[in-house]
């Protein structure tokens, strides 16, 4: 070393301490990489996406084969710069040597590259990935060796260390991911795959109409009754059935009986001809799963059924859908809308009106594992049938029944807050 001039050696340390900086920021550029845009730059051929993408598959090898280069250059560096300053200061400089090459090191090894590195990652892991491509395969066999150790070392403390997952996103990461793309997805696309996203959580029940609420064609009705119901009907289908709903004969499209009675030859044999059998839809079933079936089925309207068979409700393939892009109908829109806003910031909100519908119209997070409606919630709430002007607290809101018929709650008022309704009352 004596032989050495001293500004190669300089020349060399400065040289380590770069190298020290390549280490740590390229450590932090690759750990930090967006997967799923590395994926993607992957898959449209980008060669740094794809060799960073290999090297990530085991973490363990790249993380050995950082932590020794680094370390390595490190402790060569802490050397040269002992031997500089005792060429300078004499026995003063090994103290002196520890303490500039550690401020050193500190700043422009660690704090300053990372730093670089997390703001502008993909500025540093593509080129550093084809350096650790080519090391990986030079110093595969060392690297090899310090994670054997290191893995039974790991595997002493119950932890295995397997290639890496595919890091796929839950269904609360994916909502919240939506949630951050800021202005690059509009709000209502957000809602829509927000929307498919709450498909498979939610049932047929959740949102078919109920048995008590179905309509339908009776055919022990006269005639003109049966004209009269195709007349007044806003709906196209309809379930045909005999005396109660317990009869099911079938489901009629009232669109197909328009050229019929155009051509005068609507009866009740005509009509017949015009219904389809029924089509059953179990209970439970999601509605993912449920707008599958609609689409491989070729059907647009099911009867929901128990285990006994007996009808539940019935639901749509344009209720699904409303699921997905918001309410949408060919019907006239109704006089008194189920939800409707009130000038003291609550709302008066129909008994019949589906628990996840309001939850998505007003915010609120009424539970909807116990009942499908309003009125269901309140009296599993309650456990008995309540008077009007009752009040009670329910997820974080007040709600106060204000109309009570049929044994059921027809109508109610919720505030979505308790402390809106504490400054609402003396």
């Amino acid at each position: 070393m004596d032989d050495i001039s001293l500004s190669v050696l300089i020349g060399t340390l400065i040289s380590l301490i770069l190298l020290s900086a390549f280490f740590s920021g390229s450590e932090t550029a690759l750990m930090t990489l967006n997967r799923y845009r590395m994926r993607h730059l992957a898959q449209e051929g980008h060669r740094g996406a794809r060799l960073a993408q290999r090297l990530l598959e085991r973490p363990d090898k790249l993380i050995g084969l950082i932590l020794l280069g680094n370390n390595f250059v490190n402790v060569l560096a802490s050397t040269l710069a002992t031997i500089i300053f005792l060429r300078l200061f004499g026995e003063a400089g090994i103290a002196i040597a520890a303490g500039a090459l550690t401020l050193t090191l500190l700043i422009f090894g660690e704090v300053a590259p990372k730093t670089m590195a997390a703001l502008h990652p993909e500025r540093i892991a593509w080129p550093a990935a084809y350096v650790y491509t080519v090391l990986q395969k030079v110093l595969g066999p060392l690297v090899w060796a310090v994670g054997l150790l290191a893995n039974g070392l790991l595997r002493l403390f119950g932890v295995r260390v397997t290639a890496a997952g595919g890091h796929d996103l839950s269904r609360d990461e994916l909502r919240t991911l939506l949630g951050e793309t800021g202005g690059l997805v509009s709000e209502r696309y957000q809602a829509m795959l927000i929307g498919i996203l709450d498909l498979e959580e939610a049932t047929v029940e959740d949102i078919m109409v109920p048995r008590q609420e179905m309509g339908g064609i009776d055919l022990e009705a006269d005639w003109d009754d049966i004209l009269r119901t195709i007349g007044s009907t806003p709906f196209s289908r309809l379930p045909v059935y005999r005396g109660s709903l317990d009869q099911i004969v079938g489901t009629v499209n009232l669109r197909h009986l328009l050229p019929i009675a155009q051509k005068g030859e609507l009866n009740l044999k005509t009509f017949m001809r015009s219904v389809e059998e029924p089509y059953y839809v179990p209970e439970g079933s999601s509605l993912h799963t449920q707008l599958l079936n609609f689409q491989r089925e070729k059907k647009r309207m099911g009867l929901v059924v128990d285990e006994y068979g007996d009808i539940l409700g019935l639901i749509t393939l344009e209720d699904i859908l409303e699921e997905i892009v918001g309410e949408f109908t060919s019907q006239p829109a109704a006089e008194s809308p189920e939800i409707q806003p009130q000038e003291d910031g609550s709302f008066l909100i129909d008994g019949a009106t589906a628990l996840r519908e309001i939850n998505k119209r007003i915010g609120t997070d009424l539970p909807t594992d116990t009942a499908n409606t309003l009125s269901g919630l309140i009296l599993e709430h309650l456990q008995s049938l309540p008077e009007a002007g009752m009040r009670l607290e329910m997820a974080g809101c007040t709600v106060e029944v204000t109309r009570i018929a049929r044994k059921v709650v027809e109508q109610a008022r919720l505030w979505p807050s308790l402390e809106h309704v504490s400054e609402l009352e003396p």
